[in-house]
């Protein structure tokens, strides 16, 4: 059972959701990704999302293009990527760590070279958002062969199909774009998002979270009633991209605090 299976089961069996947060490797500062990842998992996030930094990230607003920018200014590679989820993985071996980027820097690397570097590395899954289930066959069966969860995307103009494809493909979770657009955009409505689960439950049997257009406490309580988890990602890069480097872990438990406590209310 990989860790990001057992963690949907441990809460689950709470009666609890999963709180997902996002950052950009390497921002706002080249040092602090993983005290900003061990803050957070000690505020109560259950599964990390950390993004690869990506010179086209073509499905991200602007705060997460600038999260790039900054961290590819800072030279942060995929490499880069890997060593810091090594050094998390060190002081936490229990928080399950996502990958989450593009197609680019793996290509580069090699395909079967990155699954066994995030392997190594102690990934738990991946989540590359131009690799179409339709020809992600052999990439998921490799991260499977290595106990890697390959995470995908759904979105509110997904066909049957695709659902249909994904829910055959997917491990771990599957992770639900709540709008129409780039992260960060938009009003969230969450009627609209309550409205799609019984289609999307009718082929996903593996835990459904909820992303794009989460901000605060209030719109995550309400988008948890009807999802097993919720991924916050430009709220909280928003914030920490104007904290200084003293105050930046601090913040960003502080904002992961009080999502928890608004779930778990």
């Amino acid at each position: 059972m990989s860790r990001i299976q057992s963690t949907f089961e441990r809460l689950k069996a709470q009666g609890r959701k999963a709180l997902i947060p996002y950052i950009t490797a390497g921002d706002p500062y080249a040092d602090v990704t993983v005290e900003l990842m061990l803050a957070m998992a000690r505020a109560g996030a259950d599964v990390i999302e950390l993004g690869i930094p990506f010179s086209d990230p073509m499905a991200d607003g602007p705060v997460i293009q600038r999260a790039s920018e900054r961290a590819l200014a800072k030279g942060i590679s995929l490499r880069h990527v890997l060593s810091m989820v090594r050094e998390f993985r060190d002081q936490d071996a229990d928080t399950p760590v996502v990958l989450m980027g593009y197609a680019n820097p793996i290509e580069r690397m090699g395909t079967q070279a990155f699954v066994d570097a995030a392997k190594q590395a102690g990934v738990d899954g991946v989540l590359v958002v131009d690799y179409p289930p339709e020809e992600s066959d052999v990439f998921a069966a490799s991260l499977k062969a290595q106990g890697l969860d390959p995470i995908f995307l759904l979105a509110p103009t997904s066909t049957d199909e695709r659902v249909r494809r994904i829910g055959e493909l997917a491990s771990g979770y599957v992770y639900y774009v709540s709008l129409k657009g780039v992260t960060g955009a938009g009003h969230l409505d969450t009627s609209a998002v309550a409205d799609a689960m019984p289609r999307l439950r009718a082929h996903v049997k593996i835990p459904l979270g909820v992303g794009f257009g989460i901000r605060d406490g209030q719109t995550a309580a309400a988008v948890a009633r009807v999802s097993d988890a919720v991924v916050i990602g430009s709220a909280l890069v928003q914030l920490i991209e104007v904290q200084t480097r003293d105050n930046v872990a601090n913040q960003a438990a502080a904002f992961i605090q009080e999502i928890r406590q608004a779930l778990d209310r």
